[in-house]
């Protein structure tokens, strides 16, 4: 596991595919706020990783985050992930967004470590 204060980025041009208008807002072609915040989560996942004992993972379990600015498509959007807490099982990171001009996005995000196989096999026997 990660030690606290250790951080990871994560990038991707904004394609049509990334589009707000994609989740249900017509016309609105900027960057949608799923893929923010899905792009924030992949760069706390590959930070929880990095150091993950075989056989163990992480799932999300809290976002918090706020959209501050549009980005058009064509521009690159940065993510990034701080590992701010370990509390057991639970990590806590703060999360940001830039695109080329700005901050576009922040705020914070929770995962907790499971063993991945114990964790799917309770979920097939919940349904």
């Amino acid at each position: 596991m990660p030690q606290v204060g250790a951080r990871h980025e994560v990038s991707l041009v904004v394609g049509d595919e990334h589009l707000a208008e994609k989740f249900g807002a017509p016309g609105v072609r900027v960057l949608g706020t799923p893929i923010m915040i899905g792009l924030m989560e992949r760069a706390a996942f590959e930070l929880a990783q990095r150091d993950a004992e075989p056989g163990m993972s992480t799932v999300g379990v809290e976002v918090r985050v706020r959209h501050l600015a549009a980005t058009p498509v064509g521009d690159v959007v940065r993510a990034s992930a701080e590992l701010m807490e370990v509390d057991g099982r639970r990590l806590v990171f703060r999360v940001s967004a830039y695109d080329s001009k700005r901050l576009i996005g922040e705020g914070t995000h929770e995962r907790m470590m499971v063993n991945l196989q114990k964790f799917l096999d309770r979920l097939s026997q919940d349904r």
